[in-house]
């Protein structure tokens, strides 16, 4: 990789111009983080296009001298991969916030990303419609980082993810053409999903520049269900049993005890029950446009849970207590970190799996001495495991640290499941790609990545090193 010089800064300044084209300290400090772990590094300078065509502009550039370019949206990423820990360019995408069209004929909405996406699932809403992904960071995260992504969130179990709802994309390539990679329609069997390709990427690829959306009519009712349980691991056996009795939640939700003592803490609220013998809760919803099939579907989960030594159900009355039950849950993964549980993974098994992840998980923190604490979207076997070490508060480059979670990676493989749900692979989690994935595998990934991007410039680095 190459720095920018003086010529080059002056080149990258004349597409964007002076009131978009950043270089002072302020902007690095800002620009050079996000929210992992502390982690910071500094690019050269730091851009704000308008245009797919001025991005163009700018990757032709910094492809033809070899320049590093790091695609960058809200920053509300936990894997560092909007970090430019190569220097040289930071593309931010904040001024590419417009929602272009909402097409109700066809129910679609055609959205550039830097949009935020509670601001683009509120307006489709006022039509009647349903965008589900509802990652925890949704009032702040930009719609085009959940497509880097793939992101997910409570509605998932439901609903599905990103990748469920993404039609088409603008592109600008890493060597300055733009394509769309598919087109607006339901079903494509025209040559290669190039549109799932790149979502999940992690801006290695391409950067996007417009997203075309499905959607769906929006769920006239929804119901809540709080059920405290005084065992971690019985609360996770629920789980998998209430999909087998036939019923399929819109969200079902894990917070272990601390968590809940934490969160609640931070939001200063009462609204979930706290006793000395609790040990989780999970939050449990249905939707749909029937209420009385909802109420039969909260009756048979609490048929179910009962076989689970559960507690007193607690049901959501109204909005309010609703929006408050939803507070708390979003403001775990905060609260935790304020608490010292700075090191976070989000890793996936299959849902019947979960009593013996988190029964590994808890024997590993005992034996090496750290606390863990354990949220996340139990209804499709995504678990959050924070853990508060001692010594160190960020895995990256501690070698102790890594050990510890390759022994948890090793642990999610042997039960099927994968190290990221949601989060990505990054920065900091490219050193265990070698736990899931051969030399054969890993190989395709690389001979892809270098189609798209043969000089390596964009976002480079991520995911995986190139040999």
């Amino acid at each position: 990789m190459s720095k920018l010089t003086p010529s080059l800064l002056e080149e990258i300044k004349s597409v964007v111009g002076a009131d978009y084209f950043f270089t002072d300290q302020e902007s690095f400090d800002k620009y050079g983080r996000d929210e992992t772990e502390n982690l910071h590094y500094a690019p050269q300078v730091v851009v704000k296009p308008k245009k797919a065509e001025e991005i163009a502009q700018l990757l032709k550039i910094c492809n033809q001298h070899l320049i590093p370019v790091t695609p960058r949206g809200a920053g509300t990423g936990l894997t560092g991969g909007a970090l430019p820990h190569l220097g040289g360019l930071v593309i931010s995408m904040e001024r590419f916030n417009t929602i272009l069209a909402i097409d109700e004929r066809n129910l679609q909405v055609i959205t550039e990303p830097g949009v935020i996406t509670e601001v683009l699932q509120n307006a489709v809403k006022e039509k009647g419609l349903f965008y589900p992904p509802d990652p925890a960071s949704k009032g702040s995260c930009f719609i085009g980082g959940n497509i880097s992504e793939n992101s997910g969130g409570p509605k998932a179990v439901k609903y599905g993810v990103v990748k469920d709802y993404v039609l088409n994309l603008e592109i600008v390539l890493p060597t300055g053409e733009i394509i769309w990679t598919g087109s607006n329609v339901l079903k494509n069997a025209t040559g290669y999903n190039l549109t799932q390709l790149i979502v999940g990427s992690e801006g290695t690829l391409g950067i996007v520049t417009k997203i075309v959306l499905r959607l769906i009519p929006h769920p006239k009712f929804d119901l809540l269900m709080l059920a405290p349980f005084n065992s971690l691991e019985k609360a996770s056996e629920a789980v998998s049993a209430i999909f087998r009795a036939g019923i399929t939640p819109s969200a079902m939700e894990l917070m272990e005890i601390e968590s809940i003592k934490l969160a609640s803490k931070m939001c200063e609220s009462t609204a979930i029950p706290i006793t000395e013998d609790l040990a989780a809760h999970l939050i449990i919803e249905v939707d749909g446009n029937d209420i009385d099939v909802l109420m039969k579907d909260m009756e048979a989960i609490a048929e179910v849970l009962a076989n689970f030594e559960v507690g007193e159900l607690y049901f959501a009355d109204d909005a309010q207590q609703k929006n408050e039950l939803w507070k708390v849950r979003r403001k775990a993964n905060e609260a935790a970190v304020a608490a010292g549980y700075t090191i976070e993974e989000d890793t996936v098994v299959p849902r019947a799996e979960l009593p013996k992840l988190i029964h590994g998980v808890k024997a590993m923190a005992e034996k090496n001495g750290f606390k863990v604490v354990i949220v996340g979207h139990a209804g499709d076997g995504n678990l959050h495991i924070r853990i508060n070490h001692p010594i160190y508060k960020k895995s990256h480059e501690h070698i102790e640290i890594q050990k510890i979670l390759i022994e948890i990676f090793e642990l999610v493989k042997s039960l099927g499941g994968t190290i990221s749900g949601e989060h990505g692979i990054g920065l900091i989690q490219k050193p265990y790609m070698s736990v899931l994935f051969d030399e054969v595998t890993m190989n395709i990934m690389r001979g892809i990545k270098k189609t798209f991007d043969p000089n390596n410039i964009l976002n480079p680095g991520k995911i995986f090193d190139l040999k």
